[in-house]
């Protein structure tokens, strides 16, 4: 079994459900006592954040690369920034180590294509939903990514850096996504992206008629592929 280096704690919340859905995923595999080798560098959320509102990408860059060196160091055998929003400086991480950087939209890309969709709707912040880490990647496969407008975009932002980041789940929170995933389903979106690895706290598949693609569950999973080949 290789080791997984997980870069966690933007926010700590999610970064849980990346260790738990690692070791029941792990376990299911293996059975009995089993559970999953990893090294955890949680970084502090109120630093990160703060670098992120001003576009300091390269302060961002250099804490994330420091982290993934000394994980390195300590001996995983791969790379998982635990956020979308940081794949913004992906490339520049995994240029500071010599161990694979498992990125998260490859790996919602395999899972958008497996379902034959041409069109989907993406939900994070509003650094992930402006970037082109994404559009860039599903593009060049043929795959429309739509984005909400603008006041939806602050909407969606604010209750992630303000309730799901803090691990407060609101139905009104709620009510407002269903909102906007209906509307966009209606003009053409056939999945939805949960490209913030605290959405799907709040939106599951349940809720939504199309696929939905659940960024931490996709990410944790293929940590577990790669550790186990």
């Amino acid at each position: 079994m290789k080791t997984i280096g997980l870069i966690g704690g933007t926010s700590w919340v999610s970064t849980i459900d990346y260790y738990r859905i690692i070791n029941e995923t792990t376990n299911e595999r293996l059975g009995g006592n089993a559970s999953a080798k990893l090294l955890l560098y949680s970084v502090n959320f109120q630093e990160v954040a703060a670098f992120t509102k001003l576009g300091d990408w390269q302060s961002i860059e250099n804490i994330l690369s420091t982290a993934a060196k000394n994980l390195a160091i300590a001996g995983a055998d791969c790379m998982l920034l635990c956020a979308n929003t940081m794949h913004i400086v992906a490339a520049q991480v995994q240029a500071a180590i010599d161990i694979p950087l498992l990125h998260i939209v490859d790996v919602v890309l395999m899972a958008v294509q497996q379902k034959k969709i041409s069109s989907v709707l993406l939900l994070g912040t509003k650094y992930t939903m402006q970037a082109s880490f994404y559009a860039e990647r599903l593009q060049q496969q043929g795959i429309n990514l739509i984005t909400p407008g603008t006041m939806e975009m602050e909407a969606i932002n604010d209750s992630i850096y303000n309730e799901l980041g803090k691990g407060i789940l609101l139905p009104t929170t709620k009510t407002l996504y269903l909102g906007i995933i209906e509307k966009y389903i209606g003009l053409g979106a056939q999945g939805i992206i949960l490209g913030c690895t605290e959405i799907p706290l709040l939106i599951k598949q349940d809720d939504c008629k199309v696929p939905v693609f659940d960024t931490t569950l996709l990410h944790a999973t293929a940590a577990v592929n790669f550790a186990l080949s």
